[in-house]
């Protein structure tokens, strides 16, 4: 039975867990949970146990969370692009740069696009001020650790740069990336016009209508 994947075409952590199968070319079925396909996310209640997605439905196993997604497919169905190192030690930074990109990027990033959902009289302009001084330490941050690298990690893609391409695709919407972030900004372009991460951002055109912020006119 192929396996399936439960998520949104225009979610970020979505897109982390479709870059994986892309990159290896993995069979499997995409289940759509755009309100416009209910029978998906009906689907998805009943099997996940938080109702969050994405989600991994492989026979009787059952695995939610983009990264651990990941590290199942690289355990269970591996291909030619390794996306976890088989070194231990190489392993370790691919992880640490995985939950950089995802707590210290997305999930910041995510802040100010939550508050432009929020209503009026609960909006949060100090947790936004604050989580765009994040944003710039972290571009800071990411800009020298990627001198030298074509990739998070060096010069191999991973589990790092698949985590990278949607936080970084929708941070710099969000709040964009200065130009003095020369290597960080150049990185995003590599990562945009990789196949795998190019066919997510096409996949997702359809819904930028959904960006609370809206879609910039550009990627």
């Amino acid at each position: 039975m192929v396996m399936q994947l439960f998520g949104h075409p225009f979610s970020s952590y979505t897109w982390k867990a479709l870059i994986a199968f892309y990159e290896n070319e993995i069979p499997f079925e995409f289940r759509n949970v755009d309100p416009a396909y209910p029978e998906n996310g009906a689907e998805l209640s009943r099997r996940s146990a938080v109702g969050k997605f994405p989600l991994l439905v492989d026979g009787d196993d059952a695995v939610f969370e983009a990264t651990a997604i990941i590290e199942y497919l690289a355990a269970v169905h591996p291909g030619p692009v390794k996306l976890i190192p088989a070194d231990p030690a190489a392993a370790v930074k691919v992880r640490m740069l995985d939950r950089v990109f995802d707590n210290y990027v997305m999930n910041v990033m995510a802040v100010v696009v939550g508050n432009a959902l929020r209503p009026q009289e609960h909006m949060d302009p100090y947790g936004v001020e604050r989580a765009r001084s994040g944003l710039d330490s972290i571009y800071a941050w990411l800009n020298g650790e990627l001198a030298g690298h074509d990739w998070a990690c060096g010069t191999d893609f991973t589990l790092a740069d698949c985590a990278a391409a949607p936080s970084l695709f929708y941070a710099d919407w969000v709040h964009p990336i200065g130009n003095e972030h020369v290597k960080l900004k150049k990185y995003r372009a590599r990562l945009l016009a990789r196949p795998s991460v190019a066919r997510c951002v096409d996949e997702a055109r359809p819904y930028r209508a959904y960006f609370p912020l809206g879609a910039p006119d550009r990627d």
